[in-house]
């Protein structure tokens, strides 16, 4: 693969990337992207040697310009490897970028089942308390991430651009807000901290003329928003999210992920998604972030 390089900006040291999340959530497919983009991958290290790995990256930047690290519930205590690996970097002056990848738990056991490999944790545990048990020992590496992605339903190529669009994109005194649309019929995002239901609104899938297009176009946003109660709703969304940024800024959250929902996510929810990016950005929230889940679904 021969994929240009992303600039990091603002950034004259080491990027270095803490990526973590569930057993069979893509961590695998993501540290090889991280390798084609001449990252120094690490995966499995002992935790005990973790501040020697930190101290390398310090002291040859040259060699260790690029590092993704690996750390999950191989490490035995995942969450006290990663608050060593942490505080071994911000001690020296680098401040890494966290990576955490999760799926459903049913795409999880089919993973697993497809590659007949023994979950990590199994331990007597059917694949199902494995999970559980997982997700409650990593939920505070979850709740520090920086960047959380569902890839349940996520081909490769688009699991490539979500992490790709955000390496380097590091501003420790911003929060990133993400709107993530998507169809009810589907699943909710499990990365969404706040998610709107559009569903009332009516839909434009029983349009003949506006069927086959999405709600990036002209014709289905003027259709949606023309809707009974679609700018009243939008301005009641902007009213209580006025008020639940700042707190959520002000309790320290990194990232807050907005799920907007519809049938199948390719009108309504897009339209949604799409005008409460810009009314946010009019606002001065930055940096400011739209994906839509389902555009690309047969």
């Amino acid at each position: 693969m021969n994929e240009a390089r992303p600039e990091i900006e603002g950034s004259s040291g080491p990027h270095v990337v803490l990526l973590s999340g569930l057993s069979g959530g893509g961590k695998t497919a993501a540290a090889k992207l991280f390798e084609d983009l001449a990252y120094t991958v690490v995966d499995n290290l002992p935790s005990e040697l973790l501040p020697s790995l930190a101290e390398l990256v310090v002291h040859h930047p040259e060699r260790f310009a690029r590092v993704a690290i690996v750390l999950d519930v191989r490490a035995g205590d995942a969450e006290t490897a990663y608050r060593r690996m942490r505080g071994a970097l911000e001690g020296r002056g680098i401040r890494p970028q966290v990576f955490f990848l999760e799926a459903s738990d049913e795409a999880i056991i089919r993973r697993f089942s497809e590659t007949r490999h023994r979950h990590p944790l199994a331990n007597g545990r059917s694949t199902q308390a494995a999970i559980a048990l997982e997700r409650r020992l990593l939920d505070p590496i979850r709740a520090e991430a920086d960047v959380v992605v569902d890839t349940t339903d996520l081909p490769l190529r688009e699991l490539q651009e979500r992490l790709f669009a955000r390496i380097g994109d590091l501003q420790p005194d911003r929060m990133t807000i993400q709107l993530i649309s998507f169809g009810y019929k589907f699943g909710i995002p499990l990365e969404a901290d706040l998610v709107f239901d559009t569903r009332f609104i009516q839909n434009p899938y029983y349009v003949p003329e506006l069927r086959e297009l999405s709600g990036l176009t002209e014709p289905v946003r003027e259709f949606v928003l023309a809707q009974p109660g679609a700018g009243e709703y939008l301005d009641l969304i902007d009213q209580l999210l006025e008020f639940s940024i700042p707190a959520f800024a002000d309790e320290g959250k990194s990232r807050l992920t907005i799920g907007i929902g519809c049938t199948g996510g390719r009108h309504r929810s897009i339209v949604f998604a799409e005008e409460l990016a810009q009314r946010l950005r009019d606002e001065g929230h930055d940096p400011v972030e739209v994906f839509h889940r389902e555009l690309g679904r047969k």
